[in-house]
């Protein structure tokens, strides 16, 4: 499984790639994987300021719906408009063109705060 290094993870799996204030988020490897074959992404919350572990949309897969958790407080700023006609990049390709929300992170010290690519290996025990 990949994790890569320059990025940043919940133990929800989430991932976080922090460039200035503005962070690019989307899901592990992992969790697409125990998705399953994801159909439909739903992220409502374009223009909202919400508050860390707030849910900012759903990933549907064949098999269930999951919330997806802001891994930290901002304003979202853009969704991957990529995803509506092809959801299953998220599984294709959740590190690169499979990313969900790119958002103004409110203080960016608290992304220094998830899980770094080792420990989120831990927590899967990898």
């Amino acid at each position: 499984m990949n994790f890569p290094s320059n990025l940043r993870y919940t133990k929800d799996h989430e991932w976080v790639l922090l460039e200035g204030n503005v962070a690019t988020i989307g899901i592990t490897e992992f969790a697409q994987r125990e998705l399953g074959d994801i159909v439909f992404v739903d992220i409502p919350t374009v223009g909202k300021t919400l508050g860390a572990e707030e849910v900012f949309g759903t990933v549907e897969a064949v098999k269930t719906v999951s919330d997806l958790f802001l891994p930290v407080a901002g304003k979202i700023d853009t969704v991957n408009s990529d995803l509506e006609g092809e959801p299953e990049l998220v599984n294709s390709d959740p590190y690169g063109e499979g990313w969900m929300i790119k958002m103004t992170v409110s203080n960016p010290a608290d992304v220094a705060s998830l899980l770094d690519a080792a420990a989120y290996q831990a927590l899967l025990g990898e």
